[in-house]
């Protein structure tokens, strides 16, 4: 029997009645059994964890405002649940290491002091330091290089401590949610053409790192892992997501415990694709006798926004073999695209009159992702929102930048991207969307948050906004 059977067909029943003997036996008492018995979905049912550095963030923005209405909306952002990004070796320890940020350590201590009796904490954190990252673009670039000699430090320096400081069972009853490496492979799907990707792929490097940040997160038992998956407008397309689909179960099928060792699947880490667009509901709809999925802003791709593309995306795993009980994550902390230019219907006689006056996303280009003009926070975090959903979650930080304007100095090893120049005409002919005036990747961008809080949907304060936090606080 191989170990992905022994884990699908075994593991949690022989578990449970492993525990029922021991609670028979009074060597186990009923509140350790709990902590070893792991939630289907480890949003339901417990608190999420407010991260200190961000409503820090929050509160330098409410500081420069003067509507008072503005900062009260921004207030209740401040008590929203984000994730902690774990994206270099010194943010695993903090302090003067990392800008003076918090430390793994730290905010694990926090969600301790934050959890309500009887109540388990959910932490977010995003696993973000694999060699060679951000292979086809310039403004997240790591420090590790996309060599063996950054396998290895990526290994012991960076896996390593994260769980062994994981693994400590005073944190035991946190439900530790992990979104491992955003668009590593992703880019092995669809960006080959570009050195450094293809030498991802060549060297084993990306595939060797995540799995065996998998296999170690895996191994201790309240840690839930969520493989990043990119987003609609990127592999959307059958092609791409048939491609996808099976590089992942190829790739995860080798790790020690098989497709077990994955709880689920994250979409639209910090990007902008909207959960819904309501006034293009149906991509096949023909318009001036053609479909508007064929129009020139969708190119033929049939997933128009994030509920479509996870349902998809569901639908294929279990198709080739994962468990039907895989859940996704949609990152909504800057889809929601409200505002005053928020279109409300679509009119027109050919497609692309169409589309462009009803679809949301505002856009000139699906592909364009950095600092984009226009974007609102999306729904709040919210636990089983609905069909396989897991949760809607800020895995990205509302208000923190995505890469600078212009080439900005820096020991962080990031670059400069030209799609984060908002002056820049990209390859498709349109300008890059991008705000002006952005710091360095991981920085908090004062102007985005404004913008991103008065563009809000649903608006900050309003009741469908104040039920869904509600909800994720419960």
């Amino acid at each position: 029997m191989n170990i992905e059977s022994f884990e699908k067909g075994i593991r949690l029943p022989f578990r449970r009645t492993m525990i029922a003997s021991l609670l028979g036996a009074g060597l186990l008492t009923a509140a350790a059994a709990q902590a070893q018995e792991r939630a289907g979905n480890p949003f339901v049912g417990a608190s999420s964890y407010l991260n200190p550095d961000y409503t820090k963030d929050v509160n330098f923005s409410i500081s420069k405002v003067s509507d008072s209405a503005l900062k009260q909306k921004m207030k209740i952002v401040a008590g929203y649940p984000t994730f902690v990004w774990l994206d270099s070796i010194n943010a695993i320890y903090g302090g003067a290491r990392n800008a003076g940020l918090l430390g793994l350590t730290a905010h694990l201590n926090n969600a301790l002091a934050q959890q309500k009796p009887n109540t388990p904490i959910t932490v977010g954190l995003v696993i973000y330091d694999i060699p060679g990252r951000d292979c086809h673009a310039l403004a997240s670039n790591g420090e590790l290089p996309l060599t063996q000699a950054g396998l290895t430090r990526y290994k012991q320096q960076y896996i390593d401590v994260i769980a062994g400081i994981l693994a400590d069972p005073k944190y035991k009853n946190i439900r530790i949610v992990n979104v491992i490496e955003p668009d590593s492979l992703p880019n092995l799907v669809t960006n080959l053409s570009t050195p450094r990707c293809a030498q991802a792929q060549s060297t084993g490097i990306y595939e060797e790192g995540i799995k065996y940040a998998v296999d170690k997160l895996h191994a201790i038992p309240n840690t839930y892992n969520y493989l990043d998956i990119a987003h609609s407008g990127w592999l959307g397309w059958n092609n791409n997501m048939t491609a996808a689909i099976s590089l992942y179960t190829q790739v995860f099928q080798s790790t020690a415990a098989g497709l077990a060792s994955v709880d689920g699947f994250v979409t639209n880490t910090a990007n902008v694709t909207p959960l819904t667009e309501p006034n293009l509901p149906n991509p096949d709809l023909t318009v001036g006798g053609q479909p508007i999925k064929s129009s020139r802003f969708y190119q033929w791709n049939p997933n128009f926004d994030e509920s479509h593309y996870a349902e998809a995306l569901y639908n294929g795993f279990v198709a080739a073999g994962w468990r039907d009980s895989i859940g996704f994550i949609i990152d909504t902390s800057r889809n929601g695209w409200g505002g005053h230019n928020r279109p409300t219907s679509a009119s027109g006689n050919d497609i692309d009159t169409y589309v462009n006056s009803g679809r949301i996303d505002r856009r000139d280009h699906r592909g364009n992702w950095c600092n984009q003009s226009g974007t609102g926070i999306g729904m709040p975090p919210t636990a089983a929102p609905g069909g396989h959903l897991h949760a809607y979650a800020f895995v990205k930080q509302p208000g923190v930048s995505d890469g600078s304007s212009k080439f900005i100095k820096n020991n962080q090893g990031k670059g400069f991207d030209r799609m984060c120049d908002p002056t820049y005409t990209t390859p498709d002919g349109v300008l890059s969307d991008a705000l002006p005036n952005a710091p360095i990747s991981g920085a908090w961008f004062h102007d985005q948050f404004v913008m991103l809080v008065n563009n809000a949907y649903p608006a900050i304060g309003s009741a469908a906004s104040i039920s869904e936090s509600e909800q994720a606080q419960k």
